[in-house]
């Protein structure tokens, strides 16, 4: 029996969003049994990560998943839209405090992923001078 591939893509996706999500009931377990200062969203982050170093988890195993996740992520907001909508009142006394917070931390992320990817960057043209490349990384 054959499938067409739009299912064959979709069970893909869907089995990769069920690893995603086994890795953060993972995560999460850990969180509030073994690290409780530890937040599940960076446990999982590491979890993952750990198990791409050790070769036991490969990116073409969640990128579908994940790629989904993130295209649906507006869906993840429309709860706390609806609550937002049920509280009027506490946007009218604390409004322009909850925009400045909301600004500034929008801000403040950006400068730090900007400077973390641009050390990454640096390290990275370093290392590849130091094992033969150019300035460029590319080999001489």
């Amino acid at each position: 029996m054959s499938f067409s591939p739009a299912l064959r893509r979709f069970v893909r996706t869907l089995a990769q969003v069920g690893l995603i999500i086994a890795i953060w009931l993972l995560a999460t377990w850990l969180s509030q049994h073994l690290l409780p200062n530890v937040p599940p969203g960076i446990a999982g982050i590491a979890i993952a990560l750990g198990l791409m170093a050790l070769g036991l988890l490969r990116r073409e195993w969640v990128a579908d998943g994940a790629a989904w996740l993130l295209r649906e992520m507006l869906l993840f907001f429309v709860p706390v839209v609806i609550a937002v909508v049920q509280y009027p009142a506490l946007f009218h006394q604390h409004g322009l405090a909850i925009l400045f917070v909301i600004v500034v931390s929008t801000a403040l992320v950006m400068l730090a992923t900007g400077f973390a990817v641009d050390l990454a960057w640096r390290l990275e043209k370093r290392w590849l001078r130091r094992q033969g490349g150019d300035a460029d990384g590319e080999p001489r």
